[in-house]
């Protein structure tokens, strides 16, 4: 039962939760675009990875405080989730789109030469997934919003 009890851990999930969701909306807002998928991919406005770790470090720093070894740790790994989140996997997101490009570039030499459209679908190869990582605007609001979660849960719990 103390799972249950466990405030970091909650506003953590909920803070993941928040930020999948409502990136429906935002994606909306700015493209006129309704795309419900969007609560279950990676990359978009917020970061939920920056959500989710700002929530946790939070709720760490209110229920140890800031000057506790566990909040310390949990900073420093929010920090590199987050740095991780604007580099490696941005990064690893645009070499999928170049790569996308090749592919169907080669796709289309090789309909061109052979039959192509006649092979079934499951021949066909998957694209890449280009929306990895973030861009330093979506952690920071994946961060500030994992804050706020945190803060304005603590007193229900």
């Amino acid at each position: 039962m103390a799972l249950f009890e466990n405030f970091p851990l909650w506003a953590a999930l909920i803070s993941i939760i928040f930020a999948q969701v409502v990136k429906i909306p935002i994606h909306f807002i700015a493209t006129k675009e309704f795309n419900p998928g969007l609560a279950f991919s990676t990359g978009g406005m917020p970061s939920s990875h920056s959500a989710a770790v700002a929530a946790v470090t939070t709720g760490i720093g209110i229920e140890h405080g800031v000057s506790s070894g566990l909040f310390a740790a949990s900073c420093v790994f929010s920090i590199i989730i987050m740095f991780d989140a604007t580099g490696i996997r941005r990064q690893a997101g645009e070499q999928a789109i170049i790569l996308n490009m090749l592919v169907k570039d080669f796709n289309y030499f090789i309909e061109e030469a052979k039959v192509w459209s006649k092979k079934e679908e499951y021949q066909k190869k998957e694209e890449l997934k280009e929306l990895l990582g973030h861009q330093p605007i979506e952690v920071f609001f994946g961060c500030i919003t994992g804050i706020m979660l945190a803060l304005l849960l603590y007193p229900l719990f």
